[in-house]
Parts: C-alpha cells; structure tokens; sequence
C-alpha cells in the first residue's frame, strides 16, 4: 500500500479564503495524496488566560494571549465546502483536524469527512477521545508530548468507544485496561493508525527519536506513520524507510508570512521535492526477499566467476588443484564446486582456459 501524504495547510490560511484555497491547490500540484486543515471554536478550545507556546511568541512576537491569537486563525464553516469542493475537482483527499465538539460533529455530519485526526494535545482529553472514536471515521492519532503508557491509555478509551457506541466508562479505571481484551485491540487496530511525533516547531532532529516510531508499531500492532515537524524533508523521507505508512507535513506558499507555524513549514517547492523523494524511496524498499532482481542477471554473468581449466586437460585425466581456477564469466560452474572437481576423472577433454562442464 502506497504511503499517504497528508500535506498539513493547518492554520498556515492566515484566516484568509484565497489563501487556503491556494494551499489546496499548491498540495495537489505537488502530489500529496491529502490537503489537511484544522477547524475549531477557539473559545472552545482554550481560556482568555492562556499564553502562547514559546515558540508562537518567537514567531508571532506580540503579548496577545492564544484565544487571541487562535481567533485569528479560525477555517471559517462555509468556507469548508467549497474548498471540499476544490479538493474533489483536484482529486486530492480534503482532510481537516477538529479540536471540539462542536467542531468534530461538523466535519462528520455536514462534510461528511471519512478520516479524522486526532492531533496531539487531545490525546488526554478523554470525552473528545470518545466522540472520536464512536464518529465512524477511521482515525489517525498524533503522539507527540505522550508516553507509551498515555497512548495506551487513548487506545482503550477509543477500543471502549468503538465497543460501547452509548454507554460511557464510569470510571478511569473501568477503560483503562480494556487493551488488554483481543477482541478490542483487533477493533482499534482496523480503526487507528498512530504517528510518531515531536511537537516541537522547528524540532531538532536529535528529538525526533524516530526508533519510536517502531516502537509503538511493536507494542500496539497498530499501523504507525510519523507527523513530521523537523526542517527540511530528510527526516520525513527516512520515516518512510523504516516503515511509515503516513507522513504529514506542515507545507506554506511562503515562510515569511506571519503566523505560529509558516517557519516550521516546508514551501511548495519543498513539498514537491519531499513526495519524489517518498516514492522514490516506495519504489526501493520491495517486498524484503533476498534475492537476484531478474536485471542482476547480465552483471552476474559479467562479475561471477567458473571453474575454468588451467592447462589442458585430458580426458580421463585425474584433476587436480593446478589444473583449476576461477576466472570469469560467471555463465559456467560454479567455483563453490571446486572441492568436488578435484580428484575426480575428466569425462572430457578442455583446452586451457575453457569453461568447466557440470558433472
């Protein structure tokens, strides 16, 4: 199955229509198999009291607080139609993450969205845990600032919502090992892919720890895929290599808009050359059987080596090691047989440097 490109537009429309409408357009030229934005009600999401993160301050400078600053930066509800729309005549999947209620019952009901993604600081927040997982919705869950045990944790509650569509847990402790029942881990494992994440905007690479990333495939027999925050596309295309099945992206027309999260984000340019780089990488892991590809054929030939006579050779002749060498090509016996060649009785005659016959 081919690795799914979400290219992230996330907030990066600056609260403008023709700018997210240029992000779509930008994401399908580049190839990504999904443009992905985020919708939410920002006083439904954080406190007036709430300070940006560090590194929205270090881009956005500025003492406004984060409801202020998410207010700005809200996808407006109609505007999701049309670029739903947009998508569709681009044939690119439109995707949107939903930080609410509110929000999540709009992307499943009027939009009719078939994928949701759970983004990272919700992992903990149970009651929307549960509304995910009781959306129908196959669901792609972030994992950046979690502990393995708190992923386990998301996974039951989900398991409890994919099992009991009514009835939720009364308490903690009633959801928190239902992992441990097969039967809903099979149900979570049909449902979630997990991605590996660093919530860092720029991260370092020496954060990512991308070995976690198989990790959590080991521990939870989930599909794993990797949410990438890092500079550049190196890191994105090596999770690839080491099995991800997703990869998404913050992508922007221009780093130097203002906004938290344009300096974290690849331009289109980068977009492009991050995808050929994904496929080509697709195209180079094949199926992990070691074996000659049929276009070794011609160089084995070329680079191998025959049992090859050193001397004339007479037949009934009994041979021995000055009368054999190795030498190429590699078209006739094999010189791993040349301990059962010694001793032996020529059944014919060779003339120097001919090619040994199969017994």
């Amino acid at each position: 199955m081919a690795v799914k490109v979400i290219a992230e537009a996330g907030v990066n429309h600056n609260g403008s229509f023709e700018l997210a409408s240029r992000l779509v357009e930008e994401a399908a030229n580049a190839g990504a198999d999904v443009v992905k934005f985020q919708t939410f009600q920002s006083d439904l999401v954080v406190t007036p009291s709430a300070a940006k993160a560090k590194y929205q301050q270090r881009n956005l400078g500025g003492d406004d607080s984060q409801l202020e600053m998410l207010r700005k930066l809200e996808l407006k509800p109609e505007w999701h139609y049309d670029l739903r729309d947009q998508c569709k005549s681009l044939e690119i999947e439109f995707m949107s993450t939903p930080f609410d209620s509110p929000s999540l019952k709009f992307l499943v009901e009027k939009l009719q969205v078939s994928t949701l993604k759970i983004p990272s600081g919700e992992l903990t927040n149970g009651p929307l845990l549960l509304e995910f997982a009781r959306s129908g919705c196959d669901l792609i869950m972030s994992t950046g600032m979690a502990t393995a045990e708190e992923v386990r944790l998301a996974l039951s509650l989900i398991g409890w919502g994919l099992m009991e569509k009514t009835k939720d847990p009364r308490s903690y402790a009633e959801f928190c090992e239902v992992w441990s029942d097969k039967n809903i881990r099979q149900l979570v494992q049909s449902k979630v892919t997990v991605l590996h994440c660093t919530s860092q905007y720029p991260a370092p690479p020496e954060t990512v720890n991308l070995s976690a990333m198989n990790s959590l495939h080991e521990e939870f027999d989930l599909a794993v895929g990797y949410s990438d925050h890092t500079a550049g596309i190196v890191v994105p295309i090596a999770a690839v290599a080491r099995g991800a099945c997703i990869i998404e992206k913050h992508f922007t027309v221009d780093r130097n808009l203002p906004g938290p999260d344009h300096l974290a984000s690849l331009e289109p340019g980068e977009l492009t050359e991050m995808i050929d780089g994904i496929r080509l990488v697709e195209r180079s892991l094949g199926n992990g059987v070691k074996a000659p590809h049929a276009c070794e054929k011609d160089t084995a030939n070329v680079a191998r080596r025959s049992l090859v006579a050193a001397g004339d050779i007479h037949r009934g002749d009994v041979i021995t090691s000055d009368q054999l060498v190795a030498r190429r090509p590699g078209s006739g016996v094999s010189p791993m047989l040349y301990w059962d060649f010694l001793g032996t009785t020529a059944s014919e005659s060779y003339r120097n440097g001919d090619l040994l016959k199969a017994k």
